[in-house]
């Protein structure tokens, strides 16, 4: 039995297109705050918390099956307080609630669904529930009923329950492991760990689903340039063009989606993220950076020609957080697929005939709830397939480039999935590094002056120029009434990982631009990150401020979390790290260095455990173990930018570029390391482009000859 309310519940003031798209369930829910547990202390009622996405499938099917049942409905409103949380707005309660359920049931994921004590302490939990008992798993009406029984009448077994599951929250989310020393010999055991996961035969790591952890490939990317790793070098670039080739990679518009269903990267999860977008960006720039494969260059091209089609606000500068992996609960990615019929309906049969054999678009296709649904992949070189069709290769590749107009116009008269049109603070401070990067590598001017507003505009809109910074920019357009997004507004704080992306945002744009103002904010910033997530007891970082009001610690927000794993994203303490010596080495505060050394050591006794989940901490470590190298490049012509353009080759964690202008070779223009040095170096010839290349604190004379920049490079490395 499904209803339709008249009236909506407390969701209607809430600004996340998530709980929004609950307004009108029949469930009282209460967004995550003291009201709902203050309720639940009040009415002497356990907490249902489902924690969910805009994004999520799944989380949709449990909304419509349960939460819109009148039946389900009025149990969970009779024995309950219910709460729900958007994991994208409010990552510090999914991230503690999913470790919680992990220890619970052995797994997590979304939907979470977790029962607490009134507060906040879970005592049972999982995740997808139907609302009857099917897929082995048991029905929502029947879980809600038992555990509501289980907290009237089996109270101290509940609460017992509950305190060990805190104490499992606690001990999962505080790694540490003080004791070895910080050395190459570390990294080379993470190297080691992840190439024995690696797949040969499809590329990837482990087997199905196949996630592409991006930090993992940066740390195979910078040991097999720098460090002339082959094994590293072929499970990297093997990986890089499995997932490019496959269907995780949008064959029509670019972008990838969030993870491959098969171990063959065919069939994926059909959501698109911002964060895993702008990770993988990075990836096939430093690719291209190291081996100058073109197919690298233009897989970043078209993730960028997708994120800017799609996926920013072009006019203010911004970048929206996810698009849906589907049109409605009935669908399972048909906006991205294709039966035979549909494409041969839109392309010439000179088109399809290339089309169909290089995307493999066949009779029978690779969806189960509909055999006829293709997922676009390559599984042909076009230079094969243009031989197997007899045509030249020249007129192949202009014949796919037309079908795939083609395709894409069609597509776009399909009903889009839903974008959420957030702007979250981290991931738009992940995606300025990024767009910058490519910029920088691929000569892309109208890149970099997007990135540069879109920092603009997040320094202006969430940071007070102190320490606070908001982990929200904007809200997007289904926010709804004036009332309920200034309801939000001051909801949401930041957290370690909003600013330690944010302060490599500003070292990013202050490389792009030389404009000091840049360089002070990732100070601020940094001095600020260090002053509220520090623990110095621990020497770690925490993803919430070490002080907080009784108020800000509900529920498992008690618990002290110092994150270490990559998932999904990069984590907060190596990221931090890392930030900190990249400031180091601008500044000369060595502080900072201190700091992000005590940080890497805090871990290094247990790390190497982690494997696959740990490559931005050996991307950290490898940057404190390496002397730093700069290489500035002054000058404003054709010959400053050959410059710089051999300096950017090959990427190196260790290795910052710098292009200035000669008018900002003054002192107060520059970060304080480069005051000490940029202004005595003895100038070449008046106009000449030139380049200074630093290893640690010993600079090379200026340089104008390209070939003799090249030498110093290889000396330097």
């Amino acid at each position: 039995m499904q209803a339709q309310p008249e009236t909506a519940n407390s969701l209607e003031f809430a600004a996340s297109s998530y709980l929004r798209s609950a307004r009108h369930q029949p469930v009282r829910w209460f967004a995550w705050g003291e009201e709902a547990f203050a309720r639940a202390r009040a009415e002497d009622k356990p907490i249902l918390l489902d924690i969910g996405a805009v994004w999520c499938h799944w989380c949709h099917v449990m909304d419509r099956e349960s939460y819109e049942n009148a039946e389900i409905a009025a149990i969970l409103n009779e024995h309950y307080i219910a709460v729900k949380v958007d994991r994208d707005e409010r990552p510090d309660v999914d991230a503690r609630y999913q470790a919680a359920v992990s220890a619970i049931s052995g797994q997590g994921g979304w939907p979470l669904t977790a029962f607490l004590t009134p507060d906040g302490r879970p005592y049972f939990g999982g995740t997808y529930f139907p609302a009857e008992e099917r897929y082995g798993r048991p029905g929502m009406r029947r879980v809600l009923l038992t555990m509501a029984d289980a907290w009237r009448t089996r109270r101290e077994e509940v609460l017992e329950s509950a305190t060990s599951v805190m104490a499992a929250v606690e001990q999962n989310e505080n790694f540490s492991g003080h004791g070895q020393s910080l050395s190459f010999a570390l990294t080379e055991k993470i190297v080691a760990s992840i190439l024995k996961q690696y797949d040969p035969r499809n590329g990837g790591f482990g087997s199905q689903p196949k996630f592409p952890h991006p930090a993992a490939l940066d740390l195979l990317l910078d040991v097999a340039a720098r460090a002339g790793n082959p094994e590293a070098h072929d499970a990297v670039l093997e990986t890089l063009r499995r997932m490019r080739r496959g269907g995780v990679y949008d064959q029509l518009a670019g972008g990838f989606h969030r993870y491959s269903v098969d171990e063959r990267w065919v069939v994926p999860h059909f959501e698109k993220m911002l964060y895993d977008n702008t990770e993988l960006l990075r990836c096939y720039v430093h690719a291209y950076q190291s081996f100058v494969e073109p197919e690298f260059a233009d897989t970043a091209q078209e993730i960028i020609a997708w994120m800017d089609a799609t996926m920013t606000d072009r006019a203010l500068g911004g970048f929206y957080a996810s698009q849906d992996a589907d049109i409605n609960l009935d669908d399972d990615g048909d906006y991205f697929t294709w039966t035979r019929e549909e494409a041969r309906a839109v392309l010439t049969e000179a088109e399809f005939a290339v089309a169909g054999r290089y995307w493999d678009i066949g009779e029978l296709g690779d969806m189960h709830h509909n055999p006829k649904k293709n997922v676009l992949h390559v599984r042909f070189t076009l230079d094969d397939v243009a031989r197997e069709v007899g045509v030249s290769g020249d007129e192949a590749r202009s014949l796919l480039a037309t079908a795939r107009q083609k395709l894409l116009a069609a597509r776009a008269q399909r009903p889009t999935p839903f974008i959420d049109r957030t702007l979250y603070t981290g991931w738009n401070a992940m995606a300025v590094t990024a767009y910058l990067e490519a910029a920088r590598v691929l000569r892309l001017s109208s890149v970099r002056d997007f990135a540069l507003l879109t920092l603009d505009r997040l320094l202006a809109q969430t940071w007070d120029g102190g320490l606070e910074l908001g982990h929200v920019i904007a809200y997007g357009e289904s926010a709804g009434t004036e009332q309920a997004a200034g309801r939000q507004t001051v909801a949401v704080a930041g957290n370690l990982d909003d600013y330690a992306f944010t302060v490599h945002a500003c070292i990013d744009a202050w490389l792009a631009t030389g404009l000091i103002e840049y360089h002070r904010a990732a100070c601020k910033l940094a001095d600020a990150m260090i002053a509220r997530f520090l623990d110095r007891a621990a020497d770690v970082f925490l993803d919430l401020p070490v002080e907080r009001a009784e108020s800000e610690q509900i529920g498992a927000l008690a618990a002290r979390r110092r994150p270490l794993q990559d998932a999904p994203t990069p984590a907060g303490n190596p990221v931090a790290a890392s930030a900190l010596l990249r400031l180091e080495a601008l500044s000369g505060r060595c502080d900072y260095r201190l700091i992000a050394e005590d940080v890497l050591e805090a871990f290094a006794g247990i790390v190497e455990h982690f494997g696959l989940y740990v490559g931005s901490y050996a991307l950290a470590l490898n940057r404190f173990l390496l002397d730093p190298v700069q290489v500035v490049v002054v000058g404003s012509d054709e010959a400053a930018s050959r410059l710089e353009a051999l300096a950017t080759a090959r990427f190196a964690v260790n290795k910052t570029v710098i292009r200035l202008q000669a008018r900002q070779l003054l002192a107060d223009t520059l970060p304080e390391s480069l005051a000490a040095t940029l202004p005595q170096v003895p100038l070449p010839a008046a106009g000449a482009a030139w380049a200074l290349v630093c290893r640690g604190k010993t600079c090379l004379p200026p340089i104008t000859d390209p070939d003799a920049l090249l030498d110093a490079l290889e000396s330097a490395s």
